[in-house]
């Protein structure tokens, strides 16, 4: 790896494709929750789903008024994702679909929404969430993930649409960016180091084929021009063969990719996982409110960067706390202190509110499953939206 100036430093993300066992997972809980919603908005949904040697077991709690078939479901997602033979790594025909499922705990249930008004449903858990924006794209989002994302967004097209008809579901992606940080915390990518791919293919193609047409369709596809040069090094299926995937070459679990889901390991973390949980879980609303929070300071010029911590108890309402960072970047005139109490100026961060705010009964969440949760503005996610505020 080659030296770096004064300021300058290299960071990494990755990202996985549909067909990945954790993706696959995801994917499967995230629809049962659509189905849900689909035809009740009030449905209490936390789904896990295991998924290995052409089996898929789903454990959790479901309280709904849908009539929905989970089998079905779960089978008719496996066939989109594209698994349709054992030697892929699941068969949606074959596999065994067993389902341990019970209702929601009334424990739970008193405590956080039963007999209450929208304002005064409380966090369906404790814990907290960050939510995080940078003004180094125009998403508002980390170059090194949008950029890790879009790849896997990419090998997962190019399959489905037979421009490369010897891919196969699984596949990962990685991005090292270099990026150079200026007195003020402001960050600015100038170069890609490193594009990592790793994709799951038929035995009958060489690692020359693999080479050319992932380069040719993928990375020249998703990667601007500008940011590759004589310097950049590419790893393409670095193993030297990538043939048995899915969860017959690693066990698949729901809520395992949290950093893929989010900003990339930019920020931080709360480690609370978003699939298959309605939203008054507040690891998921809690997130995406954080997200819009963070995305509508820098929107508004407040900062260049930011970082929002939300935190909740169980039962209760209001959050505990609030907390911004914008790493030096907060503009003249402000402090961290002050967006703070912008923030509780413009947004109530109530469970119920935000699930108003945001239209989170909507059954949108399968589309939230692969290729990250934020950045995806063509997905019509409303916390993408920043938010005009009141200062």
């Amino acid at each position: 790896m080659q030296n770096l100036e004064e300021g300058h430093y290299f960071f990494s993300s990755e990202s996985v494709t549909e067909g990945h066992p954790d993706k696959l997972c995801d994917l499967i809980s995230d629809s049962i929750l659509d189905a849900c919603l689909a035809q009740d908005e009030h449905s209490k949904v936390a789904m896990e789903t295991v998924a290995k040697s052409n089996m898929i077991l789903l454990a959790g709690e479901l309280t709904t008024n849908a009539k929905i078939n989970i089998d079905q479901i779960v089978r008719d997602r496996i066939k989109e994702i594209g698994y349709d033979d054992e030697q892929k790594g699941l068969n949606y025909k074959t596999c065994d679909v067993i389902q341990k499922i019970t209702l929601q705990s009334k424990d739970i249930s008193q405590a956080v929404h039963e007999n209450k008004k929208d304002e005064e449903i409380g966090a369906g858990d404790q814990g907290l969430m960050f939510g995080y924006a940078t003004n180094e794209t125009k998403e508002l989002f980390p170059f090194s993930h949008l950029m890790a994302l879009r790849l896997s967004l990419k090998l997962t097209e190019v399959r489905k649409k037979g421009i490369i008809k010897y891919l196969r579901p699984d596949g990962k992606t990685q991005v090292t960016v270099e990026y150079k940080e200026d007195k003020n915390g402001k960050m600015t990518p100038l170069r890609v180091q490193t594009v990592l791919i790793s994709t799951q293919h038929d035995p009958n193609v060489t690692n020359e084929e693999i080479h050319k047409d992932i380069k040719k369709y993928v990375i020249d596809e998703v990667i601007p021009k500008e940011f590759l040069d004589d310097k950049t090094q590419f790893y393409i299926n670095p193993s030297g063969k990538f043939i048995i995937g899915g969860p017959e070459a690693d066990a698949g679990l729901t809520g395992r990719k949290i950093i893929v889901d989010t900003y990339g390991g930019w920020g931080a973390h709360g480690g609370g996982a978003f699939s298959g949980k309605d939203p008054s879980k507040v690891d998921r609303s809690g997130a995406y409110a954080a997200r819009w929070i963070a995305k509508s300071l820098v929107a508004a010029g407040l900062c260049d960067r930011a970082l929002v911590q939300v935190s909740y108890s169980i039962g209760i309402a209001d959050p505990l706390s609030i907390f911004v960072n914008t790493y030096g970047t907060v503009k003249e005139g402000y402090t961290d202190s002050k967006l703070v109490e912008i923030v509780k100026k413009n947004f109530c961060l109530r469970p119920g509110i935000i699930i108003k705010d945001l239209k989170l009964k909507t059954p949108l969440y399968a589309k939230t499953a692969c290729g990250g949760h934020f950045s995806r503005e063509d997905q019509g996610f409303p916390w993408e939206v920043p938010k005009k505020l009141e200062l």
